[in-house]
């Protein structure tokens, strides 16, 4: 089924709290509130963090993976490096010298770290992502948004709750 979405604007954020606490605690097929859901401020509010609920964060996840890999690879690279060398005389010293190995992974593993640590940022953020279809200036002078994308059997039950909470007012997208 098509997705269509639907942009609420509201004066204070009392108001948009108790929409997306309705959201929250209502089943409407074809709207998940924790996917579909994406709430627009033009300042920071501490509060919206409580009523979204904790998103889970995976980004610490890249930056071990990344500093493993990073260490990994760069260790046997340079042991590979020195290894080809074989033949030649080292004068009674080991082919694959550890101590000053162990410098050059510490800096792999960091430097594995930071790359694949940014590349999991910019995963976890969503980017680049699509532009939102919809958009009010009002969102960047006063008033907060609420975005929606729920199936069409969804936006009329959308559209209740936020006439219900008094949005000032609701853009829906043209139909496809």
């Amino acid at each position: 089924m098509s997705k269509r979405h639907l942009l609420a604007l509201y004066g204070n954020f009392e108001e948009a709290e108790a929409v997306v606490q309705e959201l929250r605690n209502a089943t409407i097929k074809g709207f998940d509130v924790n996917d579909d859901m994406i709430v627009k401020s033009p300042i920071e509010h501490p509060e919206v963090e409580r009523f979204l609920g904790d998103k889970p964060v995976y980004v610490q996840w890249f930056t071990l993976i990344g500093a493993l890999l990073g260490g990994i690879f760069g260790f046997f690279l340079i042991s590979g490096a020195q290894a080809n060398f074989y033949m030649q005389l080292k004068g009674g010293k080991p082919i694959v010298p550890f101590p000053p190995n162990f410098v050059l992974t510490y800096e792999m593993f960091i430097l594995g770290g930071v790359f694949i640590t940014i590349l999991g940022f910019l995963i976890c953020a969503g980017l680049p992502a699509k532009r939102s279809p919809l958009y009010s200036t009002k969102v960047s002078v006063d008033n907060i948004a609420i975005l929606v994308e729920a199936d069409e059997s969804a936006i009329s039950e959308l559209k209740a709750i936020f006439t219900k909470h008094k949005a000032l007012e609701i853009q829906e997208e043209a139909g496809k």
